[in-house]
Protein backbone atom coordinates (compact mmCIF):
# COMPACT_ATOMS: atom_id res chain seq x y z
CA UNK A 1 0.00 0.00 0.00
CA UNK A 2 1.06 3.41 -0.88
CA UNK A 3 2.18 5.30 2.21
CA UNK A 4 0.28 8.43 2.88
CA UNK A 5 2.76 11.96 3.31
CA UNK A 6 2.64 14.66 5.50
CA UNK A 7 3.77 17.86 3.78
CA UNK A 8 4.63 21.10 5.27
CA UNK A 9 3.69 24.05 3.32
CA UNK A 10 6.22 27.47 2.99
CA UNK A 11 4.35 30.65 1.99
CA UNK A 12 6.98 32.93 0.97
CA UNK A 13 6.70 36.60 1.42
CA UNK A 14 9.49 39.15 0.93
CA UNK A 15 11.60 36.73 1.92
CA UNK A 16 9.87 35.76 5.04
CA UNK A 17 7.51 32.49 6.10
CA UNK A 18 4.26 33.90 6.11
CA UNK A 19 0.62 32.45 7.18
CA UNK A 20 -3.25 34.10 6.83
CA UNK A 21 -6.42 32.97 7.40
CA UNK A 22 -8.84 32.29 4.66
CA UNK A 23 -5.69 33.33 2.30
CA UNK A 24 -5.59 37.16 4.12
CA UNK A 25 -4.43 38.66 6.93
CA UNK A 26 -0.70 37.44 6.85
CA UNK A 27 1.42 37.13 9.75
CA UNK A 28 4.98 36.10 10.34
CA UNK A 29 5.95 32.51 10.62
CA UNK A 30 9.25 32.18 10.73
CA UNK A 31 12.81 31.82 8.32
CA UNK A 32 12.21 29.60 5.40
CA UNK A 33 15.17 27.85 5.82
CA UNK A 34 15.53 27.03 9.46
CA UNK A 35 11.70 26.18 9.16
CA UNK A 36 12.93 23.56 6.26
CA UNK A 37 15.73 21.89 8.38
CA UNK A 38 13.68 21.35 11.09
CA UNK A 39 11.02 19.81 9.15
CA UNK A 40 13.54 17.12 7.81
CA UNK A 41 14.34 16.80 11.40
CA UNK A 42 10.90 15.96 11.98
CA UNK A 43 10.28 13.37 9.39
CA UNK A 44 8.32 15.69 6.91
CA UNK A 45 7.41 13.41 3.57
CA UNK A 46 8.28 16.43 0.80
CA UNK A 47 8.22 20.08 1.26
CA UNK A 48 6.40 22.84 -0.50
CA UNK A 49 7.39 26.09 -1.43
CA UNK A 50 5.23 28.83 -2.35
CA UNK A 51 6.15 32.14 -3.22
CA UNK A 52 2.65 33.64 -2.65
CA UNK A 53 3.12 37.14 -4.15
CA UNK A 54 5.33 36.67 -7.34
CA UNK A 55 2.44 36.45 -10.12
CA UNK A 56 0.26 39.47 -8.33
CA UNK A 57 3.61 41.20 -8.46
CA UNK A 58 4.80 39.88 -11.73
CA UNK A 59 8.20 38.37 -11.09
CA UNK A 60 9.67 35.14 -11.00
CA UNK A 61 10.01 32.65 -7.85
CA UNK A 62 12.97 33.30 -6.07
CA UNK A 63 15.79 30.80 -7.34
CA UNK A 64 18.31 32.61 -4.69
CA UNK A 65 16.41 31.50 -1.53
CA UNK A 66 15.41 27.91 -3.23
CA UNK A 67 18.96 27.36 -3.62
CA UNK A 68 19.84 27.55 -0.03
CA UNK A 69 16.58 25.68 0.96
CA UNK A 70 17.56 22.87 -1.42
CA UNK A 71 21.33 22.54 0.39
CA UNK A 72 19.39 22.09 3.81
CA UNK A 73 17.59 19.24 2.70
CA UNK A 74 17.23 15.88 1.50
CA UNK A 75 13.82 15.46 0.65
CA UNK A 76 11.66 16.34 -2.42
CA UNK A 77 10.53 20.13 -2.76
CA UNK A 78 8.20 21.47 -4.88
CA UNK A 79 8.38 24.97 -5.59
CA UNK A 80 5.70 27.36 -6.72
CA UNK A 81 4.77 30.93 -8.05
CA UNK A 82 5.63 33.23 -10.89
CA UNK A 83 5.84 30.52 -12.92
CA UNK A 84 5.34 31.10 -16.55
CA UNK A 85 7.69 29.67 -19.46
CA UNK A 86 9.36 25.99 -19.43
CA UNK A 87 12.29 28.63 -19.19
CA UNK A 88 11.28 29.51 -15.42
CA UNK A 89 10.96 25.53 -14.87
CA UNK A 90 14.82 25.19 -15.51
CA UNK A 91 15.80 27.75 -13.47
CA UNK A 92 13.99 26.16 -10.29
CA UNK A 93 15.07 22.84 -10.85
CA UNK A 94 18.86 23.82 -11.77
CA UNK A 95 18.22 25.28 -7.91
CA UNK A 96 17.48 22.38 -6.58
CA UNK A 97 13.61 21.94 -6.97
CA UNK A 98 12.29 18.30 -7.39
CA UNK A 99 8.91 19.72 -8.81
CA UNK A 100 6.69 22.53 -9.77
CA UNK A 101 3.97 23.77 -9.12
CA UNK A 102 1.51 26.20 -11.41
CA UNK A 103 -1.71 27.60 -10.83
CA UNK A 104 -2.91 30.71 -12.24
CA UNK A 105 -0.59 30.65 -15.38
CA UNK A 106 -1.68 27.27 -16.16
CA UNK A 107 -5.54 28.87 -16.30
CA UNK A 108 -4.43 31.17 -18.27
CA UNK A 109 -2.07 28.98 -20.96
CA UNK A 110 -3.28 25.44 -20.26
CA UNK A 111 -0.91 24.06 -22.70
CA UNK A 112 2.18 25.50 -20.40
CA UNK A 113 1.17 22.31 -18.05
CA UNK A 114 1.89 19.90 -21.33
CA UNK A 115 5.01 21.82 -22.14
CA UNK A 116 6.42 21.10 -18.76
CA UNK A 117 5.44 17.61 -18.76
CA UNK A 118 7.30 17.27 -22.37
CA UNK A 119 10.41 18.82 -21.04
CA UNK A 120 10.43 17.07 -17.37
CA UNK A 121 8.11 14.30 -17.16
CA UNK A 122 4.90 14.69 -15.43
CA UNK A 123 6.26 13.72 -11.95
CA UNK A 124 7.63 17.85 -12.08
CA UNK A 125 4.22 18.95 -12.70
CA UNK A 126 2.29 19.53 -9.32
CA UNK A 127 -0.94 21.90 -10.68
CA UNK A 128 -2.52 23.76 -7.50
CA UNK A 129 -5.89 24.61 -7.62
CA UNK A 130 -7.47 27.20 -4.93
CA UNK A 131 -11.14 26.23 -4.81
CA UNK A 132 -13.82 28.23 -3.01
CA UNK A 133 -17.09 27.40 -3.12
CA UNK A 134 -19.88 29.76 -4.00
CA UNK A 135 -23.80 29.30 -4.82
CA UNK A 136 -23.08 28.12 -8.07
CA UNK A 137 -20.58 25.21 -6.79
CA UNK A 138 -16.38 24.78 -6.43
CA UNK A 139 -14.77 26.60 -8.48
CA UNK A 140 -11.46 27.97 -9.60
CA UNK A 141 -9.89 30.94 -8.05
CA UNK A 142 -6.46 32.19 -9.40
CA UNK A 143 -3.63 35.33 -8.97
CA UNK A 144 -3.26 33.79 -5.03
CA UNK A 145 -7.08 33.00 -4.28
CA UNK A 146 -7.76 36.52 -5.49
CA UNK A 147 -9.53 36.68 -8.58
CA UNK A 148 -12.63 33.97 -9.15
CA UNK A 149 -12.74 32.13 -12.28
CA UNK A 150 -15.79 30.30 -14.21
CA UNK A 151 -13.75 27.23 -14.24
CA UNK A 152 -15.63 24.14 -12.29
CA UNK A 153 -12.68 22.47 -10.07
CA UNK A 154 -14.03 19.28 -11.07
CA UNK A 155 -14.03 19.80 -14.50
CA UNK A 156 -10.92 21.89 -14.28
CA UNK A 157 -9.17 19.06 -12.15
CA UNK A 158 -10.11 16.67 -14.84
CA UNK A 159 -8.45 18.77 -17.95
CA UNK A 160 -5.17 19.18 -16.28
CA UNK A 161 -4.22 15.77 -15.20
CA UNK A 162 -5.27 15.37 -19.25
CA UNK A 163 -2.57 17.70 -20.17
CA UNK A 164 0.19 15.66 -18.47
CA UNK A 165 -0.42 16.79 -14.77
CA UNK A 166 1.88 14.24 -12.19
CA UNK A 167 -0.45 15.22 -9.32
CA UNK A 168 -2.84 17.91 -7.90
CA UNK A 169 -2.43 20.39 -4.71
CA UNK A 170 -6.13 21.19 -3.72
CA UNK A 171 -6.48 23.78 -1.64
CA UNK A 172 -9.90 24.72 -0.27
CA UNK A 173 -10.03 28.70 0.59
CA UNK A 174 -13.24 28.07 2.58
CA UNK A 175 -11.16 26.10 5.23
CA UNK A 176 -7.66 27.72 4.64
CA UNK A 177 -5.99 28.51 7.96
CA UNK A 178 -9.55 27.85 10.08
CA UNK A 179 -7.54 24.78 11.51
CA UNK A 180 -11.81 23.47 10.87
CA UNK A 181 -10.38 20.35 9.17
CA UNK A 182 -9.68 19.68 5.72
CA UNK A 183 -12.77 19.59 2.78
CA UNK A 184 -13.81 16.48 2.62
CA UNK A 185 -16.73 16.96 0.16
CA UNK A 186 -14.54 18.43 -2.61
CA UNK A 187 -11.16 16.59 -1.47
CA UNK A 188 -13.40 13.02 -1.47
CA UNK A 189 -14.69 14.41 -5.59
CA UNK A 190 -11.39 15.53 -7.00
CA UNK A 191 -9.40 12.05 -5.38
CA UNK A 192 -11.84 9.87 -6.79
CA UNK A 193 -12.70 11.49 -10.19
CA UNK A 194 -9.00 11.58 -11.36
CA UNK A 195 -5.75 8.78 -11.53
CA UNK A 196 -3.12 11.08 -10.26
CA UNK A 197 -2.24 11.84 -6.39
CA UNK A 198 -4.03 14.70 -4.43
CA UNK A 199 -2.35 16.55 -2.11
CA UNK A 200 -5.48 17.90 0.56
CA UNK A 201 -4.91 21.04 1.80
CA UNK A 202 -7.19 24.36 3.99
CA UNK A 203 -8.00 23.49 7.01
CA UNK A 204 -5.51 21.27 9.00
CA UNK A 205 -5.68 22.11 12.65
CA UNK A 206 -5.63 18.80 14.66
CA UNK A 207 -4.42 15.56 14.31
CA UNK A 208 -8.00 14.05 14.12
CA UNK A 209 -8.56 16.33 10.61
CA UNK A 210 -5.37 14.54 9.17
CA UNK A 211 -6.92 11.03 10.08
CA UNK A 212 -10.43 12.22 8.61
CA UNK A 213 -8.93 13.23 5.17
CA UNK A 214 -6.86 9.99 5.20
CA UNK A 215 -9.54 8.14 5.95
CA UNK A 216 -12.80 9.61 3.73
CA UNK A 217 -11.33 10.95 0.60
CA UNK A 218 -8.94 8.95 -0.93
CA UNK A 219 -6.15 11.67 -1.24
CA UNK A 220 -2.25 10.84 -1.57
CA UNK A 221 -1.05 13.29 1.06
CA UNK A 222 -2.03 16.55 3.30
CA UNK A 223 -0.31 19.68 3.54
CA UNK A 224 -0.39 21.96 6.11
CA UNK A 225 1.29 25.22 7.75
CA UNK A 226 0.74 27.23 10.65
CA UNK A 227 0.27 24.17 12.75
CA UNK A 228 3.60 23.41 11.87
CA UNK A 229 5.34 26.85 11.85
CA UNK A 230 4.14 27.43 15.44
CA UNK A 231 4.75 24.06 17.01
CA UNK A 232 1.04 23.58 17.58
CA UNK A 233 1.80 19.54 16.00
CA UNK A 234 4.87 18.01 15.36
CA UNK A 235 5.22 16.34 12.39
CA UNK A 236 6.27 12.65 14.27
CA UNK A 237 3.73 13.04 16.60
CA UNK A 238 1.68 12.86 14.17
CA UNK A 239 2.74 10.26 12.24
CA UNK A 240 2.44 7.96 15.55
CA UNK A 241 -1.13 9.00 15.93
CA UNK A 242 -2.15 8.13 12.42
CA UNK A 243 -0.31 4.53 12.08
CA UNK A 244 -2.10 4.12 15.60
CA UNK A 245 -5.04 4.96 13.54
CA UNK A 246 -4.19 2.31 11.22
CA UNK A 247 -2.80 4.75 8.13
CA UNK A 248 0.08 3.95 6.36
CA UNK A 249 2.47 6.43 6.85
CA UNK A 250 6.20 6.65 6.56
CA UNK A 251 7.57 6.97 10.20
Amino acid sequence: MLKKRIIPCLDIKDGRTVKGVNFLNLIDAGNPVELAKEYVKQGADELVFLDITATIENRKALAGLVERIAAEINIPFTVGGGIDTVEDVAVLIKAGADKVTVNSSAVKRPELISDIAAQFGSQCVVVAIDTKLNDDGWKVFVNGGRVPTPLKTMQWAKKVEELGAGEILLTSMNSDGTKEGFSLDITTEVSRNVNIPVIASGGAGSMEHFRDVFFHTGCSAALAASIFHFGEIDIRDLKKYLKNENIAVRL
